[in-house]
């Protein structure tokens, strides 16, 4: 779609009418829904709802569309999101020492797939300087120890201020963020491995190889203050047999990251994801 789209994600308490009451809203100022997506939690009664229209020809300015949406918003006890199809998000990438997370992002970014700018590598380690420069992009190595953590997390939120950063995504960042560091910076995506049954610790793909297991995933989350408890954004699962080694469950579990997390991202970028308590809905 060429001409610019906005988008409204919505969720409030479930009533009658409000399909019609968001609809109109749209349809008075002239404009032309171009996808409009909803789904109703009844355990929650909550009402959820994605609309995406055509700027061109809509009766209100982008300034004006916020104020004009929350009169009719507020009465709803409603919580809303306004989006707009043509900002272009800037996100920082942290790594570790692992680079298949990181190029893959890359590359899906510079193909098109990712309508953002990478503005920031972040790195605890020094080993993926040479990728960065590859590409052009910022690399800062700051190391975190148990001792120097608060201090080197204030210079990365201080990086974070200076390139105007929207969207953090630990692309394989082997460290745990801070609550204070979440408080300050809520905008985060992370991917882990994501086993049945769970493997946690160090080496879970030899942890998962002497069980035997026959399906290993990955999972892509919001980042929260407990740990990889945040609300999920997308999964997926590969089957593995007894002939697989623990190389090949290495190699399907990089092949499943760098999907489940492009997915995420991308969801996140194109204003899919409506997060509601620890739950999320993803709008196709």
């Amino acid at each position: 779609m060429n001409s610019p789209t906005a988008t409204l994600l919505i969720s409030c308490p479930d009533q009658r009418g409000l399909v019609a009451k968001f609809a109109n809203f749209i349809y008075a100022y002239g404009g032309n829904i171009v996808h409009a997506d909803q789904h109703t939690d009844f355990a929650a009664g909550l009402f959820l709802t994605r609309l995406e229209w055509q700027l061109d020809g809509f009766g209100l300015s982008r300034e004006l569309i916020g104020p004009a949406f929350n009169a009719i918003a507020q009465p709803l006890q409603a919580n809303w999101q306004l989006h707009f199809s043509d900002t272009v998000r800037r996100i920082a990438i942290w790594v570790s020492r692992q680079e298949h997370c990181l190029l893959d992002l890359i590359w899906r970014q510079r193909a098109g797939e990712l309508p953002a700018e990478i503005n920031l590598i972040i790195s605890n380690h020094a080993d993926l300087r040479e990728i960065a420069e590859q590409f052009g992009i910022d690399y800062h190595h700051i190391p975190i120890t148990k001792e120097n953590k608060l201090e080197q997390e204030a210079k990365q939120l201080e990086l974070l201020r200076h390139y105007n950063i929207d969207l953090v995504v630990l692309a394989k960042y082997m460290q745990i963020l801070s609550p204070s560091f979440i408080e300050q910076f809520p905008n985060a995506i992370n991917i882990h491995h994501s086993f049945l049954p769970a493997f946690v610790g160090a080496n879970p793909y030899q942890q998962a190889y002497k069980r035997g297991v026959k399906i290993i995933g990955a999972t892509a989350h919001y980042v929260t203050a407990n740990l990889d408890q945040g609300p999920i954004i997308e999964q997926e699962v590969v089957r593995v047999s007894h002939r697989d080694e623990v190389a090949d469950l290495i190699r399907k579990g990089k092949d499943l990251e760098r999907v489940v997390l492009s997915r995420a991202v991308r969801s996140h970028l194109q204003n899919r994801v409506l997060v509601y308590g620890d739950r999320t809905v993803v709008f196709e």
